[in-house]
């Protein structure tokens, strides 16, 4: 889903796409191999674009894979990006490497989720730190954002949840501009309704400084008792041919000290 309207014409959704990236027309010509006037030309309606030129004005603007479909269907092309759901044999490769990265990654948390933050598969690391979270957080469909800031998910457990949810929340507006998705904003709408703890309440439930840096902002998360750090790390595939492919990441936690690895392992089979 997009909040650009297809009726608008190719012209008017390429001219907003160039100017959410603050591109002048020159500077989009020069990158695209074309001329400002042609650029111009395009936007106003007064030239139709080729196919090819479409997919390399997009491809400059960075534009993502599903808007870029409807940017063709402006222009009058066909759709050149399939969305073939996850569960297709055609993805049976994909769906068995997503499941040995998971595996591979415990006893450490994973999880894969969709462009909207939907959790799409996780591995034993990530449904430890789940334990005891309200059934209507953990029923199908998951989502990632509303699990770790909802009041009843993980928020309460986050030792640094304001610094946390500022991260989270900063994220999700990086996203939301690029990709203008309907779907998404719902998701960013409801968490920002969520209570936030007050700084003081915030700061006394965090722990003492550690012994060492943090190269990167940590997740700190209490499970049974144990203050436990991480470093998240998030993924995408490579130059995606498919939509569905296109807006999957994959976010792995790294422990951020020697006693999150330590106590984990203690936990592995």
């Amino acid at each position: 889903m997009t909040t650009v309207a297809v009726d608008k014409g190719v012209g008017a959704l390429l001219r907003g796409w160039r100017e959410q990236r603050r591109l002048s027309q020159l500077e989009l010509a020069l990158r695209a191999d074309s001329s400002a006037r042609h650029i111009s030309f395009i936007e106003t309606g007064r030239s139709r674009p080729s196919q090819e030129m479409v997919l390399r004005l997009a491809e400059h603007l960075d534009v993502p894979v599903r808007e870029r479909n409807a940017l063709l269907l402006a222009a009058g092309y066909a759709p050149q990006y399939t969305e073939t759901p996850l569960d297709d044999p055609s993805l049976a490769a994909l769906r068995e490497g997503i499941e040995r990265l998971l595996v591979g990654y415990e006893p450490y948390p994973a999880v894969v989720v969709d462009g909207s933050y939907t959790v799409v598969a996780a591995n034993r690391g990530m449904t430890m730190l789940l334990d005891g979270l309200p059934e209507h957080l953990l029923t199908p469909p998951l989502n990632a954002m509303r699990i770790t800031l909802h009041p009843e998910g993980l928020a309460p457990r986050i030792r640094n949840l304001r610094e946390w949810r500022g991260h989270l929340m900063e994220q999700m507006e990086r996203q939301i501009a690029l990709a203008r998705s309907q779907a998404l904003r719902a998701v960013y709408d409801e968490v920002a309704a969520y209570p936030v703890p007050e700084p003081d309440a915030a700061d006394a439930r965090r722990p003492a400084d550690p012994p060492y840096p943090y190269f990167a902002l940590p997740l700190q998360v209490e499970h049974d008792g144990q203050v436990l750090s991480f470093i998240s790390s998030i993924s995408t595939f490579n130059t995606p041919m498919d939509v569905t492919v296109a807006e999957l990441a994959i976010e792995t936690f790294l422990p951020a000290d020697p006693a999150t690895v330590k106590y984990l392992q203690t936990l592995a089979p």
